[in-house]
């Protein structure tokens, strides 16, 4: 008896690796890359509002934008943000060009095709409201609306007009 439950224990650590490796994904992250107006005042809203942290720099020069396909040759920098410093958290990469139209900002997200929003989960409102409301972020709509008995929803835009909305405990 005394082998049949540390034999049991190989086994299913055996069997959890094998269903682990079966994933065709190196490690469960997504990378989004956002092209901004202004670098700065972005890096400013998402670490200094948001409470982003910056984990990294990413240099394209003009051969690797051009062989990759990315940029057409346009040198740029890739600021990496995240929500924590986490392997597993998703990389939020800002960037700038010097040649940019930007388009209008959007009103609502239906206003525009392609990725219109982020959802960040937080366990407490309080500090994001705060955090807002002193760098004179607008909320839309009614926000904050309550979802459930003590989880509210806020809805407000980046610099650029990329609607974030936050969902969490009062």
């Amino acid at each position: 008896m005394r082998l049949c439950i540390p034999a049991l224990f190989v086994l299913l650590a055996m069997l959890f690796a094998h269903c682990q490796s079966k994933s065709d994904f190196d490690k469960p992250v997504i990378q989004i890359g956002i092209v901004v107006s202004d670098l700065d005042r972005s890096l400013n809203f998402y670490k200094n509002v948001l409470g982003m942290q910056e984990v990294g720099t990413i240099d394209l020069d003009a051969d690797f934008g051009k062989s990759s396909g990315l940029t057409g040759g346009a040198p740029t920098q890739v600021q990496v943000l995240k929500l924590e410093d986490n392997k597993y958290a998703t990389e939020w990469k800002l960037m700038s060009f010097d040649s940019l139209s930007p388009a209008a900002k959007p009103l609502h997200i239906q206003d525009g095709i392609g990725m219109r929003y982020a959802t960040i989960s937080v366990s407490h409102m309080k500090p994001f409201l705060d955090r807002l409301r002193q760098n004179n972020v607008p909320l839309l709509g009614d926000c904050p609306v309550e979802l459930e008995k003590g989880r509210y929803f806020v809805l407000f835009q980046d610099p650029d007009g990329i609607f974030i909305e936050l969902i969490g405990d009062e």
